[in-house]
């Protein structure tokens, strides 16, 4: 992921997203993870409006967000992005999949992670640390130098208000600094993540079409999945030469290869298919391509290696076209 300037409070050279375009839509769903900087990350008019819902997971946020309980018997789940540190969040990505939502725009957070405790518990006295699994993971020098236990919980929200509603005295969360503060909570250790530079892409979602227009002195992306049953380098490198071929650059090329071998079951990834004839089908896939590339999907070039892509592979549906933000947003 390109980076570009650290801005503090999201003041970047994207427009966000105005009131009438949040609101056509009558709500909007974050998750548990994000409720301690929503009123940094939602536009003024938009952070105390009672038809914004805090949602515990990212399942539920696109459930509010994509309004209808089921497809064809499948429970209909969804989103999100991307860190610097871990790679991509392919479990949120597989949801997004599951969905008739796009992407509206991107946000870029630097993170900071603090260690949190009870009031008056020290460093020496807590046993265990719970956290989402990725803030473990990004922590996990600074939590093996602690000697303690860790247990991964939906988000770290979620780990903090388990922490403070049982009165945890051996247990430690990993948050912001902003969750000691809502509740009361002392810190213990600041900056716990192992890199200092450490930014995680979120994505906006919203039914489909988009609220958000792409300015037209902004740079666009398009992200799409590509779906195949077999021959996977080959498809990639068909891939890699539709867009190569016109001078498109792509910023984003993840390979999921769930056809696993001979005692490795795994589970096809699931992809809603809107476009088929009825009621939207989710249809299952051994072999997706997670692509990013720069360009609208009206672009003729991108249309025309879309076109080309689309001989060769099983399926492929264009996730959203959104302004490129380089910008990364410190909300401290």
């Amino acid at each position: 992921m390109a980076m570009g300037k650290l801005t503090r409070g999201g003041q970047g050279s994207n427009p966000t997203p105005t009131t009438a375009d949040l609101t056509a839509r009558n709500s909007m769903a974050y998750t548990s993870s994000l409720h301690l900087s929503k009123h940094l990350l939602l536009p003024k008019p938009h952070r105390a409006r009672p038809s914004s819902s805090r949602s515990p997971s990212f399942v539920r946020a696109a459930r509010v967000v994509n309004g209808a309980p089921h497809v064809n018997g499948h429970s209909k789940k969804a989103p999100n992005g991307k860190s610097t540190m871990e790679g991509t969040a392919l479990r949120n990505y597989d949801l997004l999949l599951r969905h008739d939502l796009v992407v509206a725009q991107e946000i870029n957070l630097f993170v900071h992670y603090c260690l949190l405790a009870m009031p008056g518990v020290r460093a020496t006295e807590v046993r265990r640390v719970i956290s989402h699994p990725m803030a473990l993971a990004h922590c996990g020098r600074a939590l093996a130098r602690l000697g303690v236990d860790r247990e991964p919980v939906e988000d770290t929200a979620g780990a903090v208000e388990m922490l403070r509603s049982n009165m945890m005295l051996d247990t430690a969360a990993i948050a912001s600094p902003r969750a000691a503060d809502l509740y009361g909570l002392d810190v213990l250790a600041h900056g716990l993540q192992d890199e200092s530079w450490n930014v995680t892409r979120f994505l906006l979602l919203s039914k489909p079409p988009s609220p958000v227009a792409v300015p037209v002195d902004a740079d666009a992306k398009t992200s799409m999945v590509v779906a195949h049953r077999g021959g996977s380098m080959a498809v990639v490198l068909k891939v890699l030469s539709a867009f190569s071929s016109r001078n498109i650059n792509m910023s984003k090329l993840e390979v999921i290869n769930n056809e696993g071998g001979v005692g490795e079951p795994r589970p096809p990834v699931m992809i809603l298919d809107t476009g088929a004839r009825g009621a939207p089908t989710l249809r299952a896939f051994p072999h997706v391509l997670y692509v990013d590339c720069e360009g609208a999907d009206d672009d003729p070039l991108v249309r025309e290696a879309i076109k080309e892509i689309e001989k060769f592979a099983v399926f492929v549906r264009v996730l959203g076209c959104y302004a490129a933000d380089t910008n990364v947003y410190d909300l401290q």
